[in-house]
């Protein structure tokens, strides 16, 4: 395995790894309850940081095309979740989906940085780096 494949491998671990920490820490630290859209996305994200840790372990590319469609349902449901977050005409029509709205924004970093907003970066980042090691090997 090449040294950028080891790293590639590496950074998309640190992003899963950062993701879920911080995920973590909303919930735990700030006290903030997750959605049922979060905990969508947490379900993606969590398992992301033990596939990922263990392929980087075992130098085992492959695990590429796991993380590849893992990383691609979280940005489709991080996207969606931020979307009706951010658009009126979603958000209006969004559904209720448990006790904690999905249209609420804990955060609202400089106006566009929103907790699904994190969570897209981090699984569009693994998507890149999945297809980058995808194509080395």
């Amino acid at each position: 395995m090449s040294k950028k494949v080891e790293n590639l491998m590496l950074g998309s671990w640190l992003t899963a790894l950062t993701a879920m920490l911080g995920s973590l820490y909303f919930s735990e630290i700030r006290m903030y309850e997750p959605c049922t859209l979060c905990w969508y996305q947490r379900i993606i994200m969590y398992p992301l940081v033990l596939i990922l840790f263990i392929g980087y372990l075992k130098r085992d590319v492959n695990v590429a095309l796991y993380s590849l469609w893992f990383s691609l349902i979280g940005m489709f449901t991080s996207l969606y979740h931020y979307s009706i977050q951010k658009l009126p005409f979603l958000t209006d029509a969004a559904p209720a989906c448990g006790r904690v709205p999905c249209t609420g924004q804990y955060i609202n970093w400089f106006g566009f940085v929103t907790i699904p907003f994190l969570a897209f970066t981090a699984f569009v980042i693994i998507f890149i780096c999945s297809l980058l090691i995808i194509r080395e090997k």
